[in-house]
């Protein structure tokens, strides 16, 4: 993969807090003047959608991954859409739990892997910003989440556990009134089978790989500031 470096680079270490607001000033550079924005969830999108005021000019509508980010971008004075209402976006921003050198992610710890997914696959561009810890070289260290209807729990439990994960049912329901299944312990080495296979079963609303539709862009917070990673 190609490397560069953002220019900020830090001249003492910073906090993790810190870091996140690194990398996300630095993916304000890849918003597309005059297209609609997709927004991701989490702490490191929050950092993101703060700092959106200073190019509000640019962005003249969003679509949100969570009701979380949807009411932080309004709070802002920032409009939002309904995706039925949108036919693609310039860049998508978002977060991962995990990255692989192939830019598969594992994504969902913050239970919006869904709509993460659906922006994604109408997104031109997917930008993920992370901190260096989020970077592996095999998937699974972090556990994968997996959405389904309530009825399928049970038996989409059962497969995972077949597969050699240990599985627990997250105390959470989603934002599209769904369950979240946690399977840790899984080595993912082939991410898109894996992926194409779970979102197979019955009852599975989605998976929280992101392989066959991964980050064209990765903006990584290190010690050294904020590196970019492209596909070769």
């Amino acid at each position: 993969m190609a490397i560069s470096t953002y220019s900020e680079v830090v001249a003492q270490p910073l906090t993790q807090t810190e870091l996140k607001r690194l990398v996300a000033r630095a993916a304000l550079d890849y918003v597309v003047p005059g297209e609609v924005l997709g927004v991701g969830t989490g702490s490191t999108v929050d950092q993101l959608i703060d700092q959106l005021p200073e190019i509000r000019d640019r962005i003249p509508a969003c679509v949100s991954s969570s009701e979380r980010s949807t009411k932080r971008l309004e709070a802002l004075g920032f409009k939002v859409l309904d995706m039925n209402a949108v036919e693609s976006v310039g860049v998508y921003i978002d977060g991962a739990d995990e990255i692989d050198s192939g830019f598969a992610m594992v994504k969902g710890g913050g239970g919006a892997l869904t709509r993460e997914k659906i922006v994604a696959s109408v997104a031109k561009k997917f930008v993920c910003i992370a901190d260096a810890s989020k970077k592996v070289d095999v998937l699974g260290r972090f556990p994968l989440p997996v959405e389904v209807i309530p009825m399928a729990a049970g038996a989409v439990r059962r497969r995972l556990e077949a597969l050699g994960a240990e599985v627990k049912l997250r105390d959470f329901i989603t934002d599209n009134g769904c369950r979240i299944l946690d399977a840790a312990g899984l080595s993912i080495s082939d991410p898109k089978v894996l992926e194409s296979e779970i979102n197979s079963w019955p009852g599975v609303v989605t998976v929280g790989l992101f392989a066959h539709r991964g980050a064209d862009v990765l903006l990584l917070g290190t010690a050294e500031g904020v590196k970019t990673f492209r596909p070769e």
